[in-house]
Order: structure tokens, then C-alpha cells, then sequence
């Protein structure tokens, strides 16, 4: 599963590609300009942009060129109705992985996509910042602002993929997966045991809280209450 940020003006074209994607079992956002999508791309972490090149306040290539000057590593899929070889190498210049011309079939489409997040190899990053919170890899210290914040190696680790996964609701069984490495049994609350726990290190005597409850559904991580 990938977070996909997909910068497309029409909005049939917006809204086929989010569906499809979805039904994939991807985690997508839409922006309609080159403002909206830097200013998404600046305040949340993706795996992939599918961006369109006629965007109403520019050009995709810029845009790509934007986001290649704070992420050299993100795989970029553009899709535009040009396909001419200038075209096609403006976009390969401006820093995209893949150039797709419009009409396409979805299938090709998601196909490439998985091909792109499969070459992607992360950069080893130190540090990991969400709000106020700082998470050193190297060192696993973890604070909140100045105050450092002990955690037992399993609370450690669902805070990291907590962090690595904000704005996204998780199921305990995709936690008990990822974090556990084991299937997660409807009989047992362990997840919650944990949560509980990393709760009350990381939120209890903090004005913003971190963890949100989905009824239901599972958890997520925000700096903003989702309801």
C-alpha cells in the first residue's frame, strides 16, 4: 500500500484515477493546481506523485522541478495529453520517473506505478520530525519539543510507524502485521494495551494530541483532531 499524490485539474480524470488507485490499495490525495499540490507535498509524506502537465496556475514540469528540489527520491509519473519527443524529454528534464500520454488504460497505468515503488529505495534519514515530536533512527532517542520520552522497544516501534503513517487510519490488523509481524486475534487487545501505553508517554501531558481513536475502524495519527 502507497500514499499517492495525484495533481490533476479535471476532476472525471481526478476522480477515476483516485478510484482506481483505492481499489488497489493505495491511500490517495488530490490537488487541482500546482499551488494546491506543493502545499500538500510540503505538509504530508507520499511514496509516489502522478501529476498532470496542463495544470491551470502552471506547468507540471516546474511542478516536478519543485518537488525534485525537496525530495530527490520520490518517484514522479506525469500524464498529459502531450506526447510529442520534446514533450516527453521536458518532462524526463524536469526530474519525472515515468511520462504517460492521455487517453491511457488504468492497467498500464497502475502497473507503473508498482514498477516505480519497487526501484524506490529509501535514503537512510536520521531523523524523522512530526510536529513537535523528533524521532532519531540512529540513536532511538525520541522528544516531544525539548522533553525526552522513554520508550520500550515495541512502544518505539509503534510510534514509528505511527510517524512513517500520519493522517491515515490504521486497522490493528495492519498494526499487528507491520509492528508485530503476526495476525492480529479479534479475541485478544494487546494493540490497544499498547496504544494505551505509548498514549500516555507521548500525549498525556500534551496540550495536542497525536493518537486518535476511529470507532471501528482503528487509529490515527494526526497533529489535528480528524473529527
Amino acid at each position: 500500500m502507497a500514499k499517492v499524490l495525484v495533481i490533476e485539474d479535471e476532476s472525471r480524470v481526478a476522480e477515476l484515477l483516485k478510484r482506481g488507485l483505492e481499489e488497489s490499495e493505495h491511500s490517495v490525495r488530490i490537488a487541482d493546481s500546482v499551488s494546491s499540490g506543493l502545499n500538500i507535498f510540503e505538509k504530508e509524506r507520499f511514496d509516489i506523485v502522478v501529476s498532470d502537465v496542463m495544470l491551470p496556475d502552471g506547468s507540471g514540469f516546474d511542478l516536478c522541478r519543485k518537488i525534485r528540489e525537496k525530495n530527490e527520491a520520490i518517484p514522479i509519473l506525469m500524464l498529459t495529453a502531450l506526447g510529442t519527443t520534446d514533450d516527453i524529454l521536458e518532462g524526463f528534464d524536469s526530474g519525472a520517473d515515468e511520462y504517460m500520454v492521455k487517453p491511457f488504460d488504468f492497467r498500464e497505468l497502475n502497473a507503473r506505478i508498482n514498477i516505480l515503488l519497487k526501484r524506490l529505495v529509501t535514503p537512510f534519514v536520521e531523523q524523522i520530525e512530526y510536529a513537535d515530536l523528533r524521532i532519531n533512527i540512529r540513536t532511538k532517542s525520541v522528544f516531544r519539543g525539548e522533553q525526552a520520552i522513554a520508550l520500550t522497544p515495541k512502544e518505539y516501534n509503534l510510534l514509528l510507524f505511527f510517524v512513517q503513517n500520519p493522517e491515515r487510519v490504521l486497522s490493528r490488523t495492519e498494526i499487528a502485521e507491520k509492528v508485530w509481524d503476526t495476525h492480529f486475534d479479534t479475541g485478544t487487545n494487546f494493540i490497544d494495551v499498547y496504544i494505551n501505553y505509548l498514549r500516555k508517554k507521548i500525549d498525556k501531558n500534551f496540550d495536542i494530541k497525536l493518537i486518535h481513536t476511529k470507532p471501528g475502524m482503528g487509529f490515527i495519527f494526526s497533529n489535528e483532531n480528524p473529527y
